[in-house]
């Protein structure tokens, strides 16, 4: 009896043993769309067999996860977790850098006033979090749609709707249908709020696609027999015209750190309270400075008639009695009271352009020192192997960059005072300083083989001012939701670029970005050899 009682307990055992352990629905479709088969065999060996029993009874074998897994469809699964990941990211970061913004970097600045707390859904943060997230889920189901439906489409059973409809058979079976598919995911973009900082990624995103069309048309070989000279350098001289009329006319369009940037670094031109000056007595503020400069312009460059020489007589107009402290004591040989306002100490243009670099220079190599030191440190290698080398390589770029940095900004004030010369009163009195920045910005001619990506960056800020410029003063109206749709064909233009030509994006990073970006994970096209690219394909 006892014999046959275990025989039973036996196969009961083995029969139980043979089927599948049943898993929670919940807790399956929860790691299927957080963790990967891979990920959930290393979260299984190096924490989950570490737990208490009960833990480890409800939760699968890897293998048991595997065969889940492979069991359905893990495309969405794949997409839903990188789109999670994105979003944790995301808002840990902005999360991290307000706090790093509002406890650390606020040390001794005024108080303010406590914000009121905003809904969850209005909060920026998560609203950028909710954007980036639904780019990334919806471009990897838009781009797989497409895929399958445009290998539907070329099957033998779809002939009669080809036949029927030959212009969309034509447009969803073309190489390119998935490409630009996926990118209406550009248009999730709307959901963060229309400020600057979506701006800033349209335009961002639209200079990228430019670029990389020039690279595309460069490996075609449409520029072969350009000249040496020509380079993304020449982008320079134009957008520093723009942006030095913005910083003198419309500084409100003008970026902010752009202008402190260029108000602190003008020594001999933008003059400073004097130590010794009476504290009751009021003294321009170098933004102040600037405005009378526009307005002696917008005045038609009067000339300067000497206080000293003249005291009984009126010698400002009254829109610039501000600027009295500076031009009131200034040499009476000057001549123009531009250069009464910029260097009334002295009445040499000349030798206030050589004494601008004699105070600027300096200044502008020992921040680039630090900065660009800096940023080379990730190199440390090519140090250990040649430091001679490479402190000669480092020493170079310190130098150009801070002969352009203090050439285009002297340059840019020192035009003023030569047109003056140059030019009559009347002659283009307020569209002289987009000529006078252009040529400070020829400057970069000195930093044209690595200073790209400088250039770029300058351009999209010259872009964003120009576009606030013309709206402020009416010449085009904005579209709404401009922003988003100008993203969405710049991504269009990029996934088309980078499915025809990947060598075309210049940047290893951008190109495993949109490999990420297409489902296709970390991997750069641009190295993967052509056979192998088409069974991508």
């Amino acid at each position: 009896m006892s014999s046959s009682q275990s025989s039973d307990a036996g196969s009961r055992s083995s029969s139980s043993s043979s089927k599948p352990e049943r898993i929670d629905p919940i807790l399956r479709n929860a790691l299927r769309y957080t963790v990967s088969p891979r990920e959930y065999q290393l979260l299984h060996q190096y924490l989950l067999s570490r737990t208490p029993p009960a833990v480890r009874k409800r939760t699968p074998a890897p293998r048991r996860y595997d065969a889940i897994s492979k069991g359905s469809d893990d495309y969405n699964a794949a997409a839903i977790r990188a789109s999670l990941r994105l979003a944790v990211v995301t808002f840990s970061s902005l999360k991290a850098w307000e706090l790093i913004t509002s406890k650390l970097l606020a040390r001794g600045a005024a108080q303010q006033s406590p914000r009121r707390r905003t809904p969850a859904w209005k909060s920026p943060n998560v609203r950028l979090t909710c954007s980036l997230s639904l780019i990334l889920l919806f471009h990897r189901l838009l781009r797989r749609f497409f895929l399958r439906l445009r290998e539907s489409l070329l099957t033998n059973e779809a002939r009669p709707f080809r036949r029927r409809n030959p212009r969309i058979s034509r447009s969803l079976t073309s190489r390119m249908a998935p490409a630009i598919g996926s990118s209406l995911a550009g248009f999730f973009l709307a959901v963060y709020p229309g400020d600057q900082l979506r701006i800033t990624i349209a335009i961002y995103v639209m200079t990228r696609a430019l670029e990389f069309c020039y690279n595309y048309l460069e490996e075609q070989g449409y520029f072969k027999n350009r000249p040496k000279w020509f380079g993304s350098w020449m982008l320079m001289p134009v957008a520093c015209g723009q942006l030095f009329h913005a910083f003198i006319f419309d500084r409100d369009c003008f970026p902010s750190t752009y202008a402190n940037l260029l108000a602190n670094n003008s020594p001999s031109y933008i003059q400073k309270r004097p130590e010794k000056y009476p504290k009751g007595l009021s003294w321009p503020t170098p933004f102040s400075i600037v405005d009378n400069v526009a307005q002696i312009s917008r005045s038609r460059w009067p000339p300067f008639t000497s206080p000293i020489l003249f005291p009984d007589t009126e010698t400002l107009p009254k829109s610039l009695t501000a600027a009295s402290p500076i031009t009131s004591p200034a040499h009476p040989a000057i001549r123009s009271l531009s250069c009464a306002l910029l260097h009334p100490s002295d009445p040499s243009c000349l030798r206030t352009y050589l004494s601008y670099w004699l105070q600027a220079f300096p200044k502008v190599a020992r921040l680039f020192t630090i900065i660009l030191t800096a940023l080379s440190l990730p190199k440390y290698r090519a140090f250990l192997d040649s430091p001679i080398s490479a402190l000669n390589n480092l020493a170079k770029s310190i130098l150009r960059m801070s002969v352009f940095i203090s050439g285009a900004i002297g340059t840019s004030w020192g035009s003023i005072c030569l047109f003056q010369h140059l030019l009559s009163r009347n002659f283009l009195p307020t569209q002289r300083f987009f000529f006078g920045g252009f040529l400070g910005g020829l400057w970069a001619y000195l930093v044209r083989q690595r200073g790209r990506s400088n250039f770029l960056y300058t351009a999209r800020m010259s872009i964003d001012s120009f576009w606030k410029v013309g709206v402020k003063r009416g010449w085009w109206r904005g579209i709404k939701n401009g922003d988003v749709l100008l993203f969405t064909v710049s991504l269009a233009v990029v996934n088309v670029l980078y499915e025809i030509e990947p060598r075309s994006v210049n940047s290893g990073v951008a190109r495993k970005g949109l490999g990420v970006l297409r489902g296709e994970g970390w991997v750069d096209r641009a190295l993967l050899p052509k056979e192998e690219e088409r069974k991508d394909d």
